[in-house]
This record gives C-alpha cells, structure tokens and sequence, in this order.
C-alpha cells in the first residue's frame, strides 16, 4: 500500500517522475517541493498560459477512460491549446481533488498517463495542489508556454477570400465515444445514437483515449508565417468555425465533400446508423487545428505538409458578410450551420 499523508502521496505519484538535468534544461530552477516552482523567463518571447479542468461523469466515466487516459488526456488538451496559437509548451502544474473512490493506486496510474504525455510533448511538471472531494475525482492542468514575441497565432486574423483548413480528420474521438458509451441517452452525448450500439473500432477507442495535439503543426504554420487564424478543435468542427467568424467578423463556407471523413468512421456510423457528418461537425475533442491562410500560398501550405508527413486539408473558404458558418452539400446546397458543439450549461 501507498502512505496515506498528503506529502508523501505527492512524492509517490511525482518523485523521480523527471530526471533533475533534464528539468533544468527546461528551465526549471525550483520543482516540486517548495511554495511555488521557479522557471527561467524566456528572452523575446511571449508567455502562453493555458488552463483545462477535466470532471469525473462529465468528461469521463469509468466506461470511457482508464485511469491512466485521464492523466494523459488532463495534460493533451492543455498542450492543445499552446499548439492553436503557435507556441511550445513548457511548465504544467496539477491540482487534483480526490474522492474516496480513487485510491493512492488509482491516482498513480493517473499520473503514469500524465507524465506519459508530458514526456511525449517536453513538458516539465512543475507543482501543484492536493485537496480531497466528496464525490466525483477533479483534475485541473495549468500550462504555460511560449511563442515568439507577438507572434501567436489567434482567432481574429481571418478576412474574406481565405482557404480554410484542417490538420487532421474529425469525428473520430466522437465515434469512440458513442460507441464506449453504448446504450447512453442522446441527452448524456448531445448527439443521436441508435438502439443498439456495436463496438468502436480500437482507432476511434484511441481518437477518444490518446488524443495527439498538434504542436508541430502548429509550430509549422507560425514559422512559415502561413496561418492568419487558428483554433484548435475542441468543442467541434462547427463552433471552433463559428469562433473565428465571430472573432475575425467574417463568414465561413466549409465544403461537405472536402470533409476529411476517415474510412473507419464512416464504416462506423453507418453500422449504427448515425449521419458521420454529425459527429465530424458537432463532436469535438479531435484535437486537429483549423485555420485560416491565403489562397495564393495554398500550393506552398500543402507541400510543406506533405514534405513533414503530416494531414493538411482544404476544408473551405472565407467570404465577406455577417459573422456565421455555412455548409456547402456536395449538390451545391448552401445551409447555415449551428452554433453548436459541446457545452458544459446546456440544459436538456
């Protein structure tokens, strides 16, 4: 059994985690252990902060996550905010609130899953907090980054007559999702599912579980000076267009057939009967980019995607108009798109 005192909990789940050379490295000049962590400031850069709070049965249940998903998933959707405005991620620090039903055990496979995805995207973990809970287990990432001086990429930089991009498929997170939660009212997901629900294939299962923010794509589009807007899709393909409409005061017509529908979701959604197009619009959690460049550096954008190896597709357009998000069907059928994704108030 692990100790039960507070302190000695935290040196279980986080001692020995980083090795001290690396850590300092990174610019860490006090870790865990003291009353605050000291990091060395960055020259001609800008600071990135970003903070993501995951909640037990309302981002994940026991059907959904493992323990260890919840520690990597807690940290990757952080890292995905500093990979949507160009930057690199750097320092974290965790607040947990613990309930009885997550034992010491429990929470340190929650911190293997965490520092697993640290490891993956360089992050130091720097400090936290420790409080109990009386019901539902709590865990809030802090993350702070950096980005060129006055460099990072934001929401407000689109205008008419744009491309409009993707850094990867959608939909897939949401399809794991539907599958894993099964038999779940429409109400629970916020999305139509069938009477009887087949089981996600393992992609879906991993879209959902491991999702891979896109820190090098990000980093691409602001050292080439491609990007005018980026957003990172969380909440949906739909209400992350609608953010850059709003924020930019432009309207985004996105192209049902250029849609990137992977082959196994749509496999999927046709054996439990669900629109793909529902979860690639509405679903979220996906993690890929969208964004905004000029038409006239399209050819450019694609081969430096191709040459990294990494998804790039031209989803849409710009135009000038009211802020809004339209479809475009493949019969060349203009309709306007819902102002919709996840949302933590709605209320059935």
């Amino acid at each position: 059994m692990l100790p039960l005192d507070e302190f000695s909990l935290i040196r279980a789940w986080t001692e020995r985690r980083q090795p001290k050379e690396w850590l300092s490295a990174a610019g860490v000049r006090i870790g865990i252990g003291d009353d605050a962590a000291a990091v060395e400031a960055a020259p001609d850069k800008d600071w990135l902060f970003a903070v993501d709070t995951m909640v037990e049965e309302v981002h994940f249940r026991d059907e959904t996550m493992t323990d260890e998903d919840v520690g990597y998933k807690a940290l990757a959707a952080n890292v995905s905010d500093i990979a949507a405005m160009g930057g690199v991620p750097l320092h974290a620090l965790v607040s947990v609130s613990i309930p009885p039903s997550w034992t010491p055990e429990r929470m340190k496979r929650l911190f293997d899953g965490l520092y697993d995805c640290a490891g993956r995207y360089g992050v130091a973990v720097v400090g936290g907090d420790t409080t109990s809970a009386p019901r539902h287990l709590v865990v809030s990432v802090t993350l702070v980054g950096v980005v060129e001086q006055g460099r990072a990429i934001r929401r407000s930089g689109a205008s008419p007559g744009q491309i409009v991009f993707v850094t990867g498929p959608v939909g897939l997170s949401a399809g794991g999702l539907h599958g894993m939660l099964g038999s779940a009212s429409a109400a629970e997901t916020g999305i139509p599912r069938a009477k009887k629900t087949p089981p996600p294939p393992k992609s879906l299962v991993q879209a959902h579980r491991r999702p891979a923010p896109s820190v090098k794509a990000g980093r691409l589009l602001l050292e080439q000076g491609f990007a005018s807007s980026l957003n990172d899709v969380s909440d949906g393909l739909a209400s992350e267009a609608w953010e850059i409409a709003e924020a930019s005061g432009v309207s985004i017509v996105l192209k049902e057939p250029r849609l990137p529908l992977a082959g196994e979701l749509a496999s999927y959604a046709r054996h439990c009967g669900v629109d793909p197009l529902e979860w690639m619009l509405y679903g979220g959690e996906d993690y890929v980019l969208l964004g905004t460049a000029d038409k006239s550096s399209e050819a450019e954008l694609r081969a430096l995607f191709r040459s990294e190896g990494l998804p790039l597709f031209v989803i849409g357009e710009t135009e000038a108009g009211d802020a809004g998000v339209w479809l475009d069907s493949e019969g060349g059928k203009r309709k306007p798109l819902d102002k919709r994704g996840y949302n933590h108030f709605a209320r059935g």
